[in-house]
């Protein structure tokens, strides 16, 4: 019986020396920033804020050719925990890349919540935004390439990192096989905590197109929820222009529309630049907001016309 013991541990150490990896590449990331926002909203506050971050990264080949990669970011983005995100990605060559976000990982559709291009923000910026799905720690992200196609696929349980739901399951590609175009879709499906939350079903098509310095996009994203009266769409287009290698500027209108007859539909539009020198660069938007609800009173209830500006200085290393 020990013998037996002694072969199993033999092996398994045998085992772990075969994936050891080899020296780890360490690298320092981060950037400061400093903004300058206001409105006519009537918000009293500081208009000032600065952000910062560090982000901390580490990886290596293993003997079997596949490479992991880990990351820490610090920063105070959020005002909450200056710990904010973590994450370890197992690189499978072929197969693709699995990547569990450790907390604040965004899933599909989160990330693909718009995709039109701009040059710094997008139209709604500091209105509501389209649904994002689910985004929580302890999720996994799935990632592979193809002969002009990426696909996406993220999984997160509910529980203790979000008792709002059971699941969430999401989808999404990227197509890009003919040139100067961009086709996108996503989907994913909330599974709802049967005793709080309906299941929400999120769907995204897209398109981009490039011509010279100019690109071009549009986004549809539809959130259908259990909850009656809940639905919401979101429809937005934007066209972009790089003036220089250093210099873009970007235009954008977007529209989310609510179900719920006593929710007054949001309507925005924004103006955006951005020009980098070096390691510093220097961005700004203004935009027109209709009905804005925002975090102050929630999605949408508000018959409040706001028009933002904001400017920021940031640095990066």
């Amino acid at each position: 019986m020990n013998k037996m013991k002694k072969i199993g541990l033999t092996a398994l150490a045998a085992s772990l020396v075969s994936v050891s990896a080899h020296a780890a590449d360490v690298s320092v990331s981060g950037g400061s920033g400093i903004t300058f926002a206001s409105g006519n909203d009537g918000v009293a506050g500081n208009p000032w804020s600065m952000t910062d971050n560090l982000t901390f990264s580490w990886g290596g080949e293993l003997d079997n050719g596949m490479t992991v990669d880990m990351s820490f970011l610090l920063d105070n983005s959020d005002g909450n925990s200056i710990f904010d995100n973590r994450s370890l990605a197992l690189g499978m060559g072929d197969a693709g890349t699995l990547t569990f976000w450790g907390s604040s990982g965004s899933g599909v559709v989160g990330s693909f919540d718009d995709r039109t291009p701009n040059a710094y923000e997008e139209s709604w910026n500091g209105a509501d935004s389209p649904n994002q799905g689910h985004s929580a720690g302890n999720m996994f992200y799935y990632t592979n390439s193809f002969d002009g196609a990426t696909v996406h696929a993220s999984f997160a349980h509910g529980g203790s990192s979000d008792a709002s739901i059971d699941s969430s399951t999401e989808f999404g590609v990227v197509i890009d096989a003919i040139e100067n175009l961009e086709l996108y879709a996503a989907l994913g499906t909330d599974k709802g905590n049967l005793t709080a939350t309906a299941d929400v079903d999120n769907t995204i098509v897209g398109a981009k197109y490039t011509m010279g310095g100019a690109t071009i996009g549009v986004q549809v994203n539809e959130a259908d929820s259990g909850t009656a009266n809940a639905d919401e769409e979101f429809v937005a287009w934007s066209i972009s222009y790089a003036l220089s290698e250093d210099m873009s500027v970007s235009y954008g209108q977007s529209e989310l529309s609510y179900e719920n007859p006593a929710t007054a539909d949001q309507e925005a539009t924004g103006i955006s630049a951005s020009y980098t020198m070096g390691s510093m660069t220097l961005a700004g938007v203004v935009n027109d907001i209709t009905n804005q609800g925002s975090a102050a009173t929630g999605a949408g209830n508000t018959t409040s016309n706001n028009e933002t500006f904001e400017i920021n200085l940031s640095f990066a290393f």
